[in-house]
């Protein structure tokens, strides 16, 4: 695993197997990044012009690209590494994010990385931190040769003996080993990470927290009268779960639950996806493991506020005893859905666990799905949908997303959608939109339907970022992203504080 650490010393003297700057313009005019003092011996050690040189190999300064170049003894490191940092003078915490990320996942292997980047603020800092470690992520349990990330990771900082910026850097590792947690789980194919042996890695991750954790199998799910993740579990051999998380600080400002979507692989049911469709389908547990991420994460920097989380597990497979089209599920809290295409089973899962957050409650809930596809289509795959039942949190959710360096867009729930629920004549409610359009929209409006009477709620569709299908990118990897941990810590953070 990487480790990250602030150090106050010059990039061109560091002891480090490489050296990271960065650059920002456009074409012709490359120039050193402003606010990185620690940067400027390596420009001035050079010996030549370092723009000139950058641009003869092609280099630019857009966020997220990297230029590799051999030091030939200018500098201490034997490799100087340009980070792009986009056209703009003042570059942004997410900048920093995706440039040291890009760096951290270019230098694998290398022993020590010296960054040198933009550091002068606390949010800098953390920034650098994060995006450093989420870049160096690998996932080679299954290779038989592994592979090495950067071992450790130095920023390069006058802050590095500052009080805040120590506790900016220890909250950045922090929030990074949750978001790659979450992608281990994801990445962990469907033989091995199951309703069962997902619920066993929680509990035995939770014997390592203040989080208190709790399982619920499958013959108590029956008593309890859970129709929905029983209904999409029906078709596995592999029974499902409900897990409970539980964070209880000794004096909460505030009470937050989570709820997570964790369909440990779904062929669609009966309503059985197109083979192609199902390859990447191990990831549609993704809003589960965030939501276990999250929380775990929480207790860890010790936020004063409650949080209570459930994760909805189950294998969505076909049988001869799996739930059919035209069947009716009388859903946790008695009411009844009437099931018109199981590969829309995320929601059946989600209106359980909706209702059990009910119970505690919560001043929020915000639950967590790779829900539609739909919202693909609308907002393409690296945004995530936002739907909620109150306005003013409907356009807080964005705005906290975006704190944290996550891309979600606020999503109307129109009013016929509360019509269209109702179509089917044998059951509360129909579980699948009547026509082609909308389907992200109605699916939030089906999940409203499960939400406690004044207790306000947000949907985070994450079906497009939680998997990344295509090459690597900033800190970003290919496969599991860990998509919304770093907005549901941000969520709770700002009901740290008492209003």
């Amino acid at each position: 695993m990487t480790t990250a650490s602030l150090r106050n010393t010059s990039a061109r003297t560091v002891k480090a197997d490489a050296v990271v700057i960065g650059f920002i313009g456009d074409g012709d005019s490359l120039t050193p990044a402003s606010g990185a003092p620690q940067a400027q011996g390596v420009v001035e050690a050079w010996g030549g012009d370092l723009a000139a040189t950058l641009r003869d190999v092609g280099a630019s300064a857009k966020p997220g690209e990297v230029c590799k170049l051999p030091s030939a003894g200018a500098i201490k490191a034997p490799l100087l590494v340009v980070a792009g940092l986009g056209m703009d003078e003042d570059v942004t915490p997410e900048t920093l994010r995706k440039a040291s990320g890009a760096a951290a996942r270019a230098l694998g292997g290398k022993r020590t990385v010296a960054i040198a980047l933009p550091c002068t603020t606390d949010e800098q800092v953390q920034a650098v931190v994060e995006g450093s470690l989420m870049g160096a992520y690998a996932y080679d349990r299954y290779l038989s040769k592994k592979q090495e990330p950067v071992a450790e990771v130095v920023v390069l900082t006058e802050q590095a003996r500052s009080k805040s910026a120590k506790e900016a850097a220890a909250e950045a590792i922090c929030v990074a080993a949750a978001v790659n947690y979450t992608r281990d789980l994801i990445n962990t194919p469907p033989n091995d990470l199951y309703p069962e042996s997902f619920a066993d890695e929680v509990a035995q991750r939770g014997k390592k927290s203040s989080v208190k954790v709790s399982v619920t199998d499958a013959k108590q799910l029956e008593a309890q009268g859970y129709g929905g993740i029983l209904g999409v579990g029906k078709g596995s051999a592999r029974p499902p779960r409900l897990v409970s998380l539980s964070y209880q600080p000794s004096r909460p400002v505030a009470h937050v639950a989570f709820v997570g979507k964790g369909i440990t692989f779904d062929s669609g049911g009966l309503s059985i996806k197109p083979s192609s469709a199902m390859v990447t389908m191990k990831c549609d547990m993704s809003g589960a493991a965030a939501v276990a991420a999250a929380t775990f994460a929480i207790a860890e920097l010790g936020l004063p506020v409650r949080v209570s989380s459930y994760l909805c597990l189950a294998e969505n497979m076909p049988a001869g005893n799996a739930t059919r089209p035209g069947d009716v599920l009388t859903m946790y809290g008695g009411k009844t859905v009437e099931v018109l295409n199981t590969d829309a089973e995320g929601r059946l899962v989600l209106a359980d666990g909706l209702v059990t957050a009910n119970a505690v409650e919560p001043d929020l809930i915000v639950d967590v799905a790779t829900l539609t596809g739909a919202c693909v289509v609308a907002l393409g795959n690296r945004v995530a949908g936002v739907f909620s039942n109150d306005a003013d949190l409907l356009q807080e959710v964005p705005k906290l997303a975006a704190s944290a360096g996550e891309l979600m867009w606020p999503m109307p729930i129109p009013d016929e959608m509360k019509d269209k629920l109702r179509t089917t004549k044998i059951a509360d409610l129909s579980q699948h939109n009547p026509d082609l359009w909308g389907g992200a929209l109605f699916a939030a409006a089906f999940l409203r339907e499960f939400v406690g009477e004044g207790i306000p709620w947000a949907h985070l569709d994450i079906a497009g970022p939680a998997f990344n299908s295509e090459a690597p990118h900033g800190y970003t990897p290919k496969g599991g992203t860990g998509a919304a941990v770093r907005t549901l810590i941000a969520v709770a953070k700002s009901r740290s504080t008492p209003s």
